[in-house]
């Protein structure tokens, strides 16, 4: 099997030679500009031979065109920082409009994805990272989700008004980047979707009409769209009929489901298996024996290997080298 063959028969539950694998996770010193990106997703690809690339663009790159200010932390293991956002007042939500996909920050992002798409060289697929509307507006607001809970609660119509402009925003951005090439979309509910974070009825209301509009736009355009649910407890099985080919979460996160119930409960491939913690601070041998018995809960089918969120800065190169031998 090639790379995508391996990909697809994944996805469709078929057996495989092996099973499909993948790991990413944010370069911050390279983030900031297109060629670097391109280097640093071509390079995490090439040296450990992957079967799938996630592109990791900086995070926010999401809400720069809205004039968010951010520079790079200027350490290597660093978030950037968030040093000022338009958004002072509930009123200042309904002053948003939709951003042109081939102007700005976001034009930037389709070309390092033209870029990638020529390095590949059509070997493998690649998925480009967006955000859900409720994500992008906390980062809207300087990475801060207290301000989209005030307004959700005190002034729901201002914060509708936003998030339905982020989606059209963030829909035409992805069919521009399925235009260049991208194989689908890599779309995060960011932890909103979560006890932790929102009522189930809250999620509905502010989340998943606004997700399930944005993936709809795409469902017919693309063929590896993912599902990412970060946090503990999340809502798993409202997302059963998400039009998505595979679901990636941490199954390691309390009141998440493992692989092999995850799978059953959603009917559709699913993504994950390496904690973040784990491959930073663990053995090459615990690698081994964890890829191990998410080969066992999975029985290699409907299953692509990959780590429940991103990989740490500075986890050890031996440990994703574990990865690939654990799989020959």
């Amino acid at each position: 099997m090639n790379k995508k063959e391996r990909v697809d028969a994944a996805l469709r539950g078929e057996k495989v030679d092996r099973v499909p694998a993948s790991t990413w996770g944010h370069d911050y010193e390279r983030e900031w500009s297109v060629q670097t990106l391109t280097d640093a997703t071509i390079e995490n690809y090439s040296r450990y031979d992957w079967d799938y690339v996630k592109v990791t663009p900086r995070t926010s790159y999401h809400v720069e065109d809205w004039k968010v200010k951010v520079r790079p932390s200027g350490v290597k293991e660093q978030e950037p920082i968030f040093e000022d956002t338009p958004i002072k007042s509930s009123s200042d939500w309904k002053r948003l409009r939709v951003l042109e996909p081939d102007r700005g920050v976001l034009a930037e992002q389709l070309r390092a994805l033209q870029l990638i798409n020529h390095a590949l060289g059509f070997e493998a697929y690649f998925v480009q990272t967006i955000f859900c509307p409720l994500g992008i507006a906390r980062y809207l607001v300087g990475n801060n989700s207290k301000p989209v809970l005030q307004t959700m609660h005190d002034d729901r119509k201002s914060l509708h008004t936003a998030l339905r402009v982020i989606t059209e925003t963030f829909a035409n951005f992805a069919i521009a980047c399925l235009e260049q090439g991208a194989s689908g979309i890599f779309y995060s509910t960011n932890g909103w979707a979560s006890q932790g974070a929102l009522t189930e009825d809250l999620y509905q209301e502010f989340g998943e009409q606004y997700d399930l509009e944005f993936l709809d736009t795409i469902k017919s355009r693309s063929r590896f769209n993912i599902l990412h649910n970060c946090g503990e407890r999340v809502y798993f099985d409202r997302f059963a009929s998400y039009p998505v080919q595979a679901m990636s979460w941490d199954d390691a996160q309390v009141g998440n489901p493992d692989l092999r119930e995850g799978e059953r409960r959603v009917g559709k491939a699913v993504m994950g298996g390496l904690g973040a913690a784990m491959l930073k601070n663990g053995s090459a041998d615990q690698v081994q024996e964890t890829v191990g018995k998410a080969l066992e809960l999975t029985g290699s089918r409907h299953f692509l290997l990959a780590p429940g969120c991103a990989v740490l800065p500075g986890t050890p190169a031996k440990n994703l080298n574990a990865i690939r031998r654990a799989l020959s």
